[in-house]
């Protein structure tokens, strides 16, 4: 069967869909060049899904981690980034952060920057669906293709294909079998053309999961 489609959604607008304007393409309302989105990703929040910046929280220049999301993950409202500017230093007699408070506090002694317990960038993969309220904490990976279950705290990386639910958030299994995973981070159908990637949407939603390994292979 031949898919065929005679528009399609434009990756450069903010809104794809002007009928539905709780849902936007994150990279073209976002304007901190520390934050760096894939084509097609999307955040859904009736309460203003042109709002996704507010949701990365602690985001300081000085530190210069950055939120890294891949293409065409599906991201709900709620969620929260927690970047690396709310780690307090933990290898001193206090975490509490004095130095930050002015007056006489001021004279505490403060970390430099190689001092923090900083973890590095967060990085979201590519087809990954994030539910409602999710927290991710700072450094976290989560791979191509997961699903985060709603209320969830991620804190640590998340494998490719794994649903994952909770707080703390566990992988609670995986999507396919290992020789489907591999095949798919192999195939990284995201990276193609959209030309091809609408080719392809027979296969993509597809669940006869046998002949999609076949259709892959066959491209591979």
């Amino acid at each position: 069967m031949e898919y065929i489609r005679v528009t399609r959604p434009d990756p450069n607008e903010a809104f794809p869909n002007p009928n539905l304007q709780r849902l936007c393409f994150i990279k073209n309302v976002v304007k901190n060049p520390r934050i760096i989105i894939g084509n097609y990703t999307y955040y859904d929040d009736v309460d203003g899904a042109d709002q996704f910046e507010k949701h990365v929280t602690h985001f300081y220049d000085f530190i210069g981690d950055k939120l890294i999301i891949g293409k065409f993950c599906a991201i709900a409202k709620g969620i929260e980034f927690v970047m690396n500017g709310a780690n307090h230093r933990m290898d001193c007699v206090t975490t509490y952060p004095f130095y930050i408070m002015g007056g006489d506090w001021g004279s505490a002694i403060a970390p430099v920057k190689d001092e923090l317990p900083l973890k590095g960038d967060t990085v979201v993969g590519n087809d990954v669906w994030i539910g409602q309220n999710v927290t991710v904490m700072p450094g976290v990976h989560i791979g191509d293709g997961a699903i985060i279950g709603a209320n969830s705290v991620v804190a640590k990386d998340i494998p490719p294909y794994s649903i994952a639910v909770g707080n703390p958030c566990r992988v609670v299994r995986k999507r396919f079998d290992d020789e489907l995973i591999e095949l798919l981070l192999e195939f990284r159908w995201w990276d193609k053309s959209i030309e091809e990637i609408e080719s392809l949407m027979p296969i993509l939603s597809c669940s006869d999961l046998e002949k999609v390994k076949m259709e892959i292979r066959a491209r591979l």
